[in-house]
């Protein structure tokens, strides 16, 4: 990219365009009353008050979706003649249209109002959730209003072929019962297992049969005609409980996918935290460091490592712990100690506000209790710990949330979004 000057007009274009959008997208009408400059207050060409692409205050109280050009003047500080021109420009791409005049209201003198509103509905967005006995995907306008969704269960020991076979069908039959067009989807998110690189490469993955090294991002894209984004499911998550869960309101946020292999996503600042090469929050490695047992023996009953080590297998450990088996519970006691263990590191290192517990853990009796227990033992400053609000839906609602990130950094591209990645170079 070029050098940019405050004067370069395709730059100022950028942003009166973003921002008339952005307000027009939270819109509301103004009050009754005849509208200045509908007929009756001439533009002069300048922008008066704040600067151009700022945005000082809310909209009116009225008519929800819609707005007046007088009330996009006022909101965003630039001249009438410039908004109009940006609504003309954006109802042209089809992404702003304008409302008919309210009928049965008081007739007023001069020319009605003209108002227009947000087209939600002038595309799509999908979120997609990878999973080792399930593929989900959830549907939704610009807006990120949820309009269908899909599960379909899918063997933990299936090939990546055929995991990825299993999520196309998927989308389709939710396309098709939504009748939504394939061609109308802006953005496609993704929450996978493992290691993600940049260009959705997973880097590493022993949770999926065929799934380290997969290029995914570039096998996916060929079934879109959008971009795609890939990200690691625990990040995903993290996103998740932040946009609409139990993290609403906090920037500082670890979300521990607890699970045979635990892992975490974080938030610091309001954004989301990767690392170097996107393996921040990988707690499940830390038996590697020697403190203690691996993930077989931890979850043992008879002293032998678990042979395989799956959800089947914890599912049985867990049954005869609930019924009193002395075994059992102690192999459940020593995951609790080691989720405890993990958890308590990334606090240290990053001194969240929330932590948020999700995955097939949160089923356990007394997750919470000793982990807020150790915390406050630990931590100079314990966190508020909390279970998921989200559920099962977290990964494929973060999922979502990347593409709506990712539509809103193009089209209100005022400020980075929460999951903005840097370039790839």
């Amino acid at each position: 990219m070029g050098r940019l000057t405050g004067g370069d007009p395709s730059l100022l274009r950028r942003i009166n365009s973003a921002v008339v959008l952005h307000a027009l997208r939270a819109a509301t009408v103004s009050p009754d009353g005849p509208e200045p400059g509908d007929g009756t207050e001439p533009g002069d060409g300048t922008d008066p008050g704040p600067a151009a692409g700022s945005i000082t205050g809310p909209l009116t109280d009225r008519a929800p979706g819609c707005a007046t050009l007088t009330d996009l003047t006022r909101v965003t500080g630039l001249s009438r003649p410039t908004v109009e021109g940006v609504v003309e420009g954006l109802a042209a791409e089809g992404l702003v249209v304008e409302m008919p005049a309210e009928e049965g209201g008081v007739r007023r003198q001069g020319r009605p109002a003209r108002r227009f509103r947000f087209r939600a509905e002038a595309g799509h967005l999908l979120g997609i959730e990878i999973g080792a006995h399930r593929v989900a995907a959830l549907l939704s306008d610009l807006d990120g209003r949820p309009l269908g969704s899909a599960v379909r269960e899918v063997s933990e020991k299936a090939s990546a072929d055929e995991r990825l076979e299993r999520i196309r069908t998927a989308v389709a039959d939710l396309l098709r019962r939504a009748g939504v067009a394939r061609y109308s989807l802006r953005a496609v998110g993704v929450g996978s297992p493992g290691i993600v690189e940049a260009d959705g490469t997973v880097h590493l993955c022993t949770a999926l049969p065929g799934w380290t090294g997969l290029r995914l991002g570039e096998r996916l894209r060929r079934s879109f005609r959008c971009p795609v984004l890939v990200e690691n499911d625990a990040n995903t998550a993290a996103v998740a409980e932040h946009w609409k869960g139990a993290a609403v309101g906090s920037d500082d946020v670890v979300f521990v996918l607890a699970g045979l292999s635990p892992g975490a996503g974080s938030l610091i600042g309001g954004r989301l935290h990767r690392g170097f090469g996107g393996a921040a929050g990988e707690i499940g490695a830390l038996h590697l460091l020697g403190r203690e047992a691996t993930p077989e023996e931890v979850l043992s009953t008879t002293g032998e490592p678990l042979n395989p080590l799956d959800e089947d297998q914890v599912a049985r450990v867990l049954a005869l712990a609930d019924a009193g088996d002395t075994h059992a519970r102690a192999a459940v006691d020593r995951f609790v100690r080691r989720l405890v263990h993990d958890v308590a590191a990334l606090v240290l290192a990053l001194d969240p506000e929330v932590v948020v517990v999700g995955g097939w853990a949160t089923g356990l009796d007394g997750v919470l209790g000793p982990l807020r227990e150790e915390l406050a033992r630990y931590c100079l400053r314990p966190p508020q710990v909390t279970q998921s609000l989200l559920g099962e839906a977290a990964v494929v609602t973060g999922a979502l949330r990347l593409a709506l990130d990712h539509v809103e950094e193009e089209l209100f591209a005022v400020e980075s979004t929460v999951t903005a990645r840097r370039p790839v170079r």
